[in-house]
């Protein structure tokens, strides 16, 4: 009788796999949040269709962009050559500060006095970015085979 294997994918790099799972657990809970919390409040309101379809997508394209970004570093934690994934984790740090820019930037020009609200945001960012980085950080294992 022939004795099968199963050759289990090794986790090459643990920082992406936090920002994997972390990313597609931000997707959710920001679904949820928008379809529980902010997008009732903009459905009662007497604000323009137009204006609410708008609110409903932009929320929901947030969505879709975290739970990519998570499957993407769930891959990249499998991938045996970091370095060739390196520059796309790169890119998404960049992505994550430009998020945190606008989001900083919107509230001082638009409501100065809810910059303690944005709060949140900075410190799941920072952790994030600072995830990815250490991550970007972390050198190839030597493959024997």
């Amino acid at each position: 009788m022939k004795k099968i294997t199963v050759k289990m994918p090794i986790i090459n790099n643990y920082y992406y796999l936090r920002v994997g799972i972390l990313s597609i657990l931000f997707s959710f809970t920001h679904a949820w949040n928008g379809q529980t919390t902010v997008l009732p409040i903009i459905n009662a309101s007497n604000i323009d269709l137009a204006t609410k379809t708008m609110i409903f997508y932009v929320w929901h394209i947030l969505t879709a962009e975290n739970f990519i970004i998570g499957v993407s570093f769930l891959v990249m934690a499998f991938y045996k050559d970091l370095s060739k994934v390196k520059i796309t984790a790169w890119f998404i740090a960049v992505i994550m500060i430009a998020r945190w820019g606008v989001i900083f930037g919107s509230t001082l020009f638009k409501n100065i006095n809810g910059l303690t609200d944005t709060l949140s945001d900075l410190i799941v960012i920072i952790i994030y970015v600072g995830l990815i980085i250490l991550g970007t950080r972390k050198k190839d294992k030597i493959q024997k085979q």
